[in-house]
């Protein structure tokens, strides 16, 4: 039997929504073991000067705990 736990993640990107999800995948993987997969809760940028400069993911990322 598995078990598993959700931890929420926030990162940000100056290219896209993909990079951003990629960096906070990648920035997880050094802390946690295990990762099954994620879902993205939100998505956000913030604009400046009528331009997007920072694009910003909310995920829930799964990983199963250790024995």
């Amino acid at each position: 039997m598995a078990v598993a736990r959700v931890t929420e993640v926030v990162a940000s990107s100056g290219e896209s929504f993909d990079d951003a999800i990629r960096q906070g995948v990648e920035r997880a993987a050094r802390t946690l073991r295990g990762m099954t997969g994620l879902r993205v809760l939100e998505q956000k940028a913030k604009i400046v000067d009528g331009a997007i400069r920072e694009y910003r993911v909310h995920l829930a990322i799964t990983f199963v705990l250790d024995d």
